[in-house]
């Protein structure tokens, strides 16, 4: 069998697809519903998009609002928490496009990414965290769940 350098490139291009889901498969059923579980996850990277749109827009307006409102061009702590909450969940739906794309176009499973959005989105709830309304158990519940993810993601880094 003479090597060309075409079989290193397909089996290159194959290991960056997911296993999972191989447009290569025995049973023509399960080989089409592969393919449209692929579009699938392909109509859901352009729905996030068109929510990270949505999220910058919200972003625009929250700022807006709060910059219109008396004492105009002032912000209380409050607004502060509610402009960074806004913020974060924008940044959150980037770090969820950023992972359906990695499954999509790579064979590697963003564990640590997945762990890091997960981080974010903690921190965000911990950002606008009204602490007189929240219980001790919220508190130690969240702490925990914060300890968990930081412990996790060093340790997948390692």
């Amino acid at each position: 069998m003479q090597d060309d350098g075409n079989d290193k490139e397909t089996s290159q291009s194959h290991r960056l697809l997911h296993d999972e889901l191989p447009k290569e498969h025995e049973d023509p059923l399960i080989r089409r519903l592969h393919i449209i579980i692929r579009y699938a996850i392909k109509l859901l990277a352009v729905m996030m998009v068109l929510v990270i749109i949505w999220g910058v827009l919200d972003v625009i307006y929250v700022l807006y609002t709060k910059f219109i409102s008396p004492p105009v061009m002032l912000f209380e702590v409050a607004d502060i928490f509610v402009i960074f909450g806004a913020f974060m969940v924008v940044l959150i739906a980037v770090e969820i496009f950023i992972n359906i794309r990695l499954y999509l176009g790579t064979n590697v499973l963003p564990i640590r990414l997945v762990i890091a959005t997960a981080l974010m989105a903690i921190a965000r709830k911990v950002i606008i965290l009204d602490i007189a309304t929240i219980s001790a158990e919220e508190m130690l519940a969240i702490a925990a769940i914060v300890l968990a993810l930081g412990v996790t993601h060093w340790l997948v880094g390692k």
